[in-house]
Formats: C-alpha cells, sequence, structure tokens
C-alpha cells in the first residue's frame, strides 16, 4: 500500500466527541464547556493553547455534537472579505440556513483590528457562533470588544498517558499503519520530540514507520530509531511548534540566570527563524517584571520601550532593539519579590474569599453611609509625621499579615527596610 499523502493526524482525526483524549478540565463531568454543550447553549469562544492539543479538532466535534453548520477560515489567507461572505450566507440562507452556524477562525491572532472588528456585529446578534484558535494570550491579539463577547478557554499539551492513547487509537484506526504492524518497543524519544503536540507526535512516528518500511526493515520503534530518523529531518526553528516554546523558554531562562550570551545566542536563533519580534518583546516585558522587578524597576522602563520600539520599526532594524534590551535585562540585577508576593496575595484572596473592607476605608459619598460609620476612624496619612500615620489597612482577619519578602539584592533590601521602619514587627513572622 503507497503511503497516504494526507498526514497521520488528519488521517486519524476523531469524528465524535466521544472519541476526543485530553483537555478534562473542560470536558470532564461537570466541566464547564461539558455542561454547556449538553444544554445546547454554546456561546462564542476563544481556543488558547499551544500546537496540536486539538483546538481545530475540538471546534469541528462541537459542530457535529450540536449539528450546527460549521465554516473555517484561516487568518492567513482569509480577510474581510471571506468573514462578510460567511456572515451573509449565515444571513440569507442556503447551506447555512440553519441558526447557530459556527464560524472557526484558525490562528485568530493574525487577523488585524479591522478584520475582527468585522465579526462584532454577528457574533453580537448570534448570526455566528465564532469559535477562534490562537497559540497567543488572546488578551494582547484579540481585541478587547471581541474578547468582551467570547468565552476564553485554555487548552493544555497532552499528558504522556494522553499522547500514548492518542498513539494507540492512530495504530487501531489507519488503514496503512494497519498493515505495516508497527511495534512500539520504546516510546520516551517520541514524546519528548513531540512536546505535548499530538499532531507533531503522530507525524513524526508516521514518518519514522515509512523511513523503516521503505528500507525494509522491520517496523520497531525505539528511542534510538526515532533520534536518527525523526530528529535528523525536523526543522531547525518552527515558530508554531515545539522549538517555538523551547527556545523562549531558554531565552527567558538565560536572561534570569544572568548570561548575556547565552540569551543574546537563543534571541539570534528567533530572529532567524522568522520569530514576531512582538512576541519576544511581550516576553522581555515580562522578565523585566517578574525576573528583576524592585530589584532595578527601569528595567521596566526599558522593555516597554522596546516594546513600542518594535512594533513601530519591525525587523530587520528591530533586532538591534531586541538585542540591546536583552542585554540590559540579562546583565541587571535580579529580584523576584513582587511575582512572590503577587502569588502569595492571590493564593490567600482564594482560600480567604471576598473579606470585608473595614468601615474607616470605605467611601462614604452620602448622609446615609456616614451614618453607618463609613471611614470612621480613618487617619488621613499626610497629617501624620513622615506622611505616615499607624493603621489598620487589611480586613480585620488578615491583621499583620504579610506577603513582601525581600531577596538578597539592594533595592528590595531597601523596601524591606521602609516596611520596618513605618511599621515595626507588624508585618514580620
Amino acid at each position: 500500500m503507497i503511503k497516504p499523502t494526507t498526514p497521520l493526524a488528519e488521517r486519524v482525526r476523531p469524528n465524535r466527541l466521544s472519541e476526543y483524549v485530553g483537555q478534562s478540565h473542560l470536558l470532564g463531568d461537570g466541566a464547564s464547556l461539558k455542561t454547556a454543550l449538553q444544554a445546547g447553549l454554546v456561546p462564542s469562544m476563544i481556543f488558547w493553547g499551544p500546537p496540536g492539543v486539538g483546538k481545530t479538532t475540538l471546534a469541528q466535534l462541537i459542530s457535529n455534537e450540536l449539528k450546527r453548520p460549521f465554516h473555517t477560515l484561516s487568518a492567513i489567507s482569509s480577510g474581510v472579505k471571506d468573514v462578510r461572505e460567511v456572515i451573509n450566507k449565515a444571513s440569507q440562507g442556503g447551506m447555512f440556513a440553519t441558526q447557530g452556524t459556527i464560524l472557526f477562525i484558525d490562528e485568530i491572532h493574525r487577523f488585524s483590528k479591522s478584520q475582527q472588528d468585522s465579526l462584532l456585529a454577528a457574533v453580537e446578534k448570534g448570526v455566528i457562533t465564532l469559535v477562534g484558535a490562537t497559540t497567543e494570550n488572546p488578551s494582547f491579539e484579540v481585541i478587547s470588544a471581541l474578547l468582551s463577547r467570547c468565552q476564553v478557554y485554555t487548552l493544555q499539551p497532552h499528558s504522556k498517558e494522553e499522547l500514548l492513547t492518542i498513539l494507540n487509537n492512530a495504530i487501531a484506526k489507519d488503514d496503512w499503519l494497519q498493515r505495516h504492524q508497527p511495534v512500539i518497543k520504546e516510546s520516551k524519544a517520541l514524546l519528548a520530540l513531540s512536546g505535548g503536540d499530538s499532531r507533531k507526535m503522530l507525524n513524526s512516528f508516521e514518518l519514522v514507520v515509512a523511513h523503516l518500511a521503505s528500507a525494509g526493515k522491520e517496523i520497531e520503534i525505539t528511542d534510538e530509531t526515532v533520534k536518527l530518523i525523526a530528529q535528523q529531518q525536523m526543522s531547525s526553528y518552527d515558530k508554531d511548534g515545539e522549538q517555538h516554546y523551547d527556545i523562549i523558554s531558554a531565552f527567558i531562562k538565560s536572561i534570569r540566570g544572568s548570561d548575556p550570551n547565552a540569551a543574546i545566542y537563543w534571541l539570534a536563533r528567533m530572529v532567524e527563524g522568522g520569530e514576531d519580534p512582538k512576541f519576544i518583546a511581550r516576553r522581555l516585558l515580562i522578565s523585566a517584571s517578574e525576573d528583576i522587578g524592585l530589584a532595578n524597576p527601569t528595567a521596566l522602563i526599558m522593555a516597554n520601550n522596546c516594546f513600542q520600539a518594535v512594533t513601530t520599526i519591525g525587523f530587520p532594524e528591530s533586532r538591534l532593539i531586541l538585542a540591546q534590551c536583552t542585554l540590559y535585562l540579562a546583565t541587571s540585577p535580579k529580584g523576584n519579590a513582587s511575582y512572590m508576593a503577587m502569588n502569595k496575595a492571590q493564593e490567600t484572596v482564594k482560600q480567604t474569599g471576598n473579606l470585608a473592607v473595614p468601615l474607616s476605608l470605605r467611601n462614604a459619598p452620602t448622609k446615609l453611609m456616614k451614618d453607618l460609620g463609613y471611614g470612621d476612624g480613618y487617619k488621613y496619612s499626610h497629617h501624620g509625621p513622615g506622611n505616615f500615620a499607624y493603621q489598620e489597612f487589611m480586613p480585620d482577619e488578615l491583621s499583620n499579615t504579610g506577603f513582601f519578602e525581600a531577596g538578597s539584592n539592594s533595592r528590595e533590601k531597601e523596601i524591606e527596610k521602609f516596611i520596618e521602619d513605618r511599621w515595626g514587627d507588624k508585618y514580620k513572622k
């Protein structure tokens, strides 16, 4: 049997929702998306997650499950005209006559503002149910007006167990694989190569099987076989695949580890691979706050200016701006006190819920509120010595609870002393 031209991942795509593997936090019993599907009420939504986690498949299966018309566009090759054509068909009838047409837009983050604007009215009126797929944070890439009309669902990379289930299902389902009867002796290298991307795993697996079959060898999949065959034929940088995530991870960790040479190397890898400069600049912004923060507040200003300049200029000149910012952050003092403080505060909020604001801190714009004691006991800080007045600003249940802890850098130590000078032992553990 001649190897099919359609990739394995496409050939074994599930046809029913019951065959879908993964995303149990969305599709398990009682999960939000599962509940919505059972009720037949599906809002417009954005699927956010890395490549190969089932965004496109899930959109198609939702359409099948609810028996709704399904139309798909790619943001890479489609424009406003294509969007309007689908909306007109959904409004006028034809094959789209059923209300609730699902319009799936792959890589919706690549749509311009005007293209996204063209969806607003149809989504608002329910002419279409929009399902967008993106590998980028929709808060950055989807306009707020459209985002407010959509439910965002985060899809997670597949676990090892899920990937093996998908692989075994493919072997059982695909006629070409059935003929060759591949035997999986080892799977560690194949799973590592996939990085949680089921599409990449399946297509790499097919590549190895085809190579062994063409050589007339026994189809036994071992870690060594995968390394020799699959890894040699992978592209050096796939900005939509695993390398995208691995290299940006190495880049950020090199900055965090204060290694400017490694950081500039990983930056060069991304630049040569055609990575979106705004994506790199956004990561620099995050690093400036998460890994440097109060140790050098100027780092955030530098990173923000870098982002603005990159947005204005674009490649190839922006590579120099990215390099300057990368080297600055990599050689800056490091501190994560603000990052850790925010994490602790959020965890406390989750554990304690919506605690009441102390009466002394409440706003009292009306006489009734004043009569109820709103604002009573509040001390205006500027009337105190050094513009400070000792009083309680926390809910009663959290009195004396501290979140900020200084690291070893001098700037955070100064902040720690500032707190101690004013509050004494109040926030000491």
